[in-house]
């Protein structure tokens, strides 16, 4: 029960009397005798004791009809309908008449009645007290004073389509009707003097509840909006009650006579007089005061929302956004509300925030307008040095007031534990910065609160609200590692995880062990980053992690996840991007290289090359001769590979002066002149002569450039010059004079050396003079005889004797074909070989090869350019042109051959045709 006298009371309205708007000053005035109104679609409707209706619109405007012969005494006004339900009387004695009005249909000028009937229940005459209708038209209740309750049911409108009885019978008079509908159930609340009952319309029975029993006067009951959950209030003698269908809910204690209770847009208006109330049981007497005093209550806020005196108050309606006060003085006077914002300043002058707060939410302000509340809420328990409760206030404005406005405060105030709940507060609706959160930490760690502290950073995935990289580097700075590492860990943030433990905590074992169950990428983007580092403090694991990255990495998970990786994926880094990290580290370096060539034929050629210059260099530093050995075997077996490069591993063993590889590479690249030139800069004269025997066939200027080698030596050289002499002497490498032009450099060189060398030379060239003239000589009288053979078949006629086929060896039988060349064919043998009718198949050979060289010399003779560069790269000038004349680049011959397609050709053509054969059968 809420104690009336702790209410505040406030001035929510205002209070005028009505002008007529005709005449301007004067105050509106109601008609006489007014004994009913009601309000409602856009009017207020007034019953008078003479049987007229009077419908008052906004404007003032007052429109009558004549409704009953005497007098009306009820008027129930539909909210959702015209539809206007009336009781009054046409006759005299106790016989009221219900009639339904359709305002908006006219019959003769006047609102349509659509039915009439009369209301007494049965046959006993009684006196109407109470009427209610519902706002579907299905429902309507008539309360008589001899306690009886009249429900009709269906149509009200009509006769026909509704139909009567009577839902409650009693004793004490009834006093308030009322129709509850939520969704589909259908209640109806009736009150007495003495009780208050419910029944429940929407079963057939009509099952009634008895809610209390005590009642309320006339008047004084009425029906809460949804807001109150459309309960059932009557305003006894001490208390107001709130009654819902089943039971009764909560009671305020209003002391003083009820005249009159109704429920309007949230408030409660009742009106009490000040003289003492009169008995119950004299329904409907009452004694007025000279004053009557409205109060407007508002239960939810729990505060009087206006108090003001009338004299004789005849009903309080609603309309048109005001509440009119009518009294019996024919005065009009009407209550509007001020605004909210209004009242929220009025509250705010008395420091009432809470109830301003509570108004504005049932007032349904926005959240911009409560988050202002709020704020000055706050202000205000914050000067008052109220700062647990201020915070709480500014903690309601996150989202609409600027976080710093509240930050600055407290940090000036030194309230760490204040700033560190309105900053929680920021980060659990996700609207905290950076800089928040980093604020955040740091009054964590200033307050040492580790529980706090832990309780942020381990909140669910679902649940963090701040930066958590920020988070990392304020843990990070304030010297909390453990925190940090665990912050870094679970929200996967690797790269602060691992600068944590290496950097901070030297926990280099853990940083690996890390890393190995990092994904393929994270994984090999901190081992670039870290590798150097972990490789100098865990070389052996470092290692390890590295081989199984750059072969076929995969994490090193439990069992299960394992199992769930996609094994058929191959990942797999590039092997020479990590060479640097094992600067310092030339034996695990060498190791990882030789299992990346185990495993992967094709590694990256960085990979071959550094192993190759780690090979060497130990080879170079090796001191055992077992070792070196050992040693320079697998420096050249790394050589043989199919991975050498030749110009960086020639450049890597000329450098630690690795003679095998040298010499391999040498040998591999067919640079023999580099060989012999690499054993005539270390002396090793039989190395020279054996290079020459091995690649001379492949490069004869080998021995010319052996033999100057040897001849600018000042030592004894001549068994390797004698030698070299026998080699250039059996392939006639070079000339003679130029073998004594180079030998001459030599002091120790005599002419013994050279002595054997001329004699066999002198006596080949004595040879081949005495052959040569015998072939000039051979070659004259061949020439003699060709051309007395062209002679004789130019003067004298052939005779062909020849008794058988040069094709078939065959006598010959006629037809037969003979040629100059005697050679004679069966016709249909030279017909079947012969490949042209104007040559001998026999000697056709042997003219086609003739004629392919002539040819070939006559294509060569514009080789102008070729000429003359073989004649300036030459030695022997002489040889070249000597060899080009022989072609006969120098000579103009013109080749005349038969056309195509001839049979017969001239004298000449056949002379040189025979010419042709001779040459080539002496030949």
């Amino acid at each position: 029960m809420a104690a009336f006298l702790q209410w505040r009371k406030f001035v929510f309205f205002d209070k005028d009397t009505v002008k007529d708007p005709v005449d301007n000053g004067k105050n509106f005035v109601l008609p006489n005798g007014i004994s009913a109104c009601d309000s409602g679609r856009g009017h207020i409707v007034l019953g008078d004791m003479d049987g007229k209706i009077y419908l008052l619109t906004r404007s003032l405007q007052l429109t009558s009809f004549q409704a009953y012969k005497l007098r009306v005494t009820h008027l129930y006004q539909l909210r959702q309908h015209s539809i206007l339900v009336s009781v009054g009387q046409d006759e005299q004695g106790i016989n009221p008449l219900v009639k339904v009005w359709n305002l908006e249909k006219r019959d003769s000028g006047n609102p349509l009645c659509t039915r009439i009937f009369p209301a007494i229940p049965g046959n006993k005459p009684t006196e109407v007290s109470c009427l209610g209708v519902h706002e579907n038209l299905n429902f309507m209740a008539i309360g008589f004073t001899d306690g009886s309750v009249v429900l009709t049911k269906g149509d009200i409108t009509r006769d026909r389509h509704s139909k009567t009885l009577t839902l409650h019978e009693g004793t004490s008079p009834v006093t308030g009707l009322a129709f509850r509908q939520v969704a589909k159930v259908t209640h109806l609340f009736v009150a007495t003097l003495e009780t208050v009952h419910c029944y429940t319309l929407s079963i057939k029975e009509y099952p009634k509840v008895e809610l209390d029993t005590h009642g309320c006067a006339l008047g004084c009951s009425s029906l809460a909006d949804p807001s109150q959950d459309s309960q059932f209030i009557v305003a006894g003698e001490e208390c107001v009650y709130l009654y819902q269908p089943d039971e009764r809910g909560p009671c305020f204690a209003f002391d003083g006579h009820k005249l009159l209770a109704h429920w309007h847009r949230g408030y409660l208006f009742l009106l009490n007089r000040d003289a003492k109330s009169s008995n119950k049981t004299e329904f409907g007497s009452s004694s007025p005061s000279d004053k009557q005093l409205l109060t407007i209550y508002d239960l939810d806020n729990k505060f009087i929302a206006y108090s003001a005196s009338f004299d004789d108050v005849i009903d309080v309606v609603a309309e048109w956004g005001s509440f009119y006060i009518l009294t019996r003085d024919g005065r009009m006077s009407v209550l509007q509300e001020k605004d909210t914002q209004t009242k929220l300043e009025m509250l705010f002058k008395k420091n009432l925030f809470v109830m301003a707060i509570n108004l504005a939410k049932g007032q349904h302000l926005d959240s911009d307008g409560l988050s202002e509340i709020f704020r000055q809420y706050g202000d205000h328990l914050y000067l008052k040095g109220d700062h647990d409760g201020a915070i709480q206030q500014y903690i309601r404005t996150i989202g609409k007031l600027e976080p710093s406005y509240v930050i600055r405060k407290f940090l000036d105030a030194q309230r760490i534990h204040n700033l560190t709940a309105y900053l929680q507060a920021l980060h659990r609706q996700s609207l905290a910065n950076a800089d928040h959160t980093t604020l955040l930490l740091n009054c964590y760690t200033k307050l040492k609160d580790s529980s706090k502290l832990e309780e942020f950073i381990k909140s669910n995935e679902s649940e963090v609200h701040f930066d958590v990289e920020i988070a990392i580097k304020v843990l990070r700075q304030a010297g909390y590692h453990s925190h940090a590492v665990f912050l870094a860990e679970k929200h996967m943030h690797h790269e602060w995880y691992m600068k944590i433990q290496l950097e901070d905590l030297k926990n280099y074992q853990e940083g690996l062990r890390y890393i190995g169950r990092l994904p393929f990428e994270q994984a090999e983007s901190n081992m670039k980053r870290y590798g150097k580092t972990l490789m100098h403090h865990v070389p052996e694991g470092t290692t390890l992690l590295l081989k199984g990255l750059c072969t076929n990495y995969q994490p090193s998970t439990d069992a299960t996840e394992r199992d769930s990786l996609d094994r058929g994926r191959a990942n797999k880094a590039n092997s020479e991007e990590f060479i640097p990290i094992f600067a310092n580290n030339p034996r695990e370096l060498k190791a990882f290289l030789e299992h990346m060539m185990d495993v992967d034929s094709r590694c990256p050629q960085g990979v071959y090359d550094t192993l190759l210059e780690l090979r060497l260099q130990d080879w170079a530093h090796e001191q055992d001769p077992v070792r070196k050995k050992v040693l320079q075997g697998e420096a050249v077996s790394l050589l043989r590979s199919d991975s050498t490069v030749f110009d960086k591993a020639l450049v890597l063993c000329q450098m630690h002066n690795f003679k095998e590889g040298v010499l391999y590479l040498y040998e591999k690249g067919k640079l023999y002149q580099q060989i012999m030139h690499y054993h005539m800069q270390n002396e090793e004269y039989g190395k020279v002569v054996e290079a020459c025997q091995l690649y001379g066939d492949q490069e004869g200027c080998l021995w010319e450039q052996a033999l100057g080698y040897f001849a600018r030596k000042e030592e004894d050289c001549k068994a390797y010059i004698s030698e070299v002499l026998h080699h250039i002497d059996q392939n006639n490498l070079m000339p003679p004079l130029l073998v004594v032009q180079t030998l001459a450099h030599n002091s120790s060189a005599t002419l013994s050396v050279i002595k054997d060398y001329l004699i066999n030379k002198l006596q080949r060239e004595s040879q081949q003079i005495e052959d040569d003239e015998r072939k000039i000589c051979q070659y004259r009288e061949e020439t003699a005889h060709l051309r007395s053979e062209i002679e004789e078949l130019k003067t004298s006629a052939k005779i062909f004797q020849k008794t058988k086929c040069n094709m078939c060896n065959s006598p010959l039988e006629l037809p037969s074909v003979h040629f100059l060349c005697s050679h004679s064919f069966h016709q249909h043998c030279f017909e079947n070989y012969a490949e042209s009718e104007a040559e001998c198949p026999t000697c056709t050979p042997g003219n086609r090869k003739v004629m392919d060289m002539l040819r070939a010399q006559d294509q060569k003779r514009d080789l102008h350019d070729h000429f003359n560069r073989q004649l300036r790269s030459s030695n022997d000038g002489f040889s070249v042109v000597a060899d080009y004349f022989g072609r006969g680049v120098f000579n103009k011959l013109t080749l005349i051959t038969d056309p195509p397609g001839s049979k017969t050709g001239s004298l000449e053509v056949n002379l040189q045709r025979d010419l042709l054969i001779h040459t080539k059968r002496n030949c």
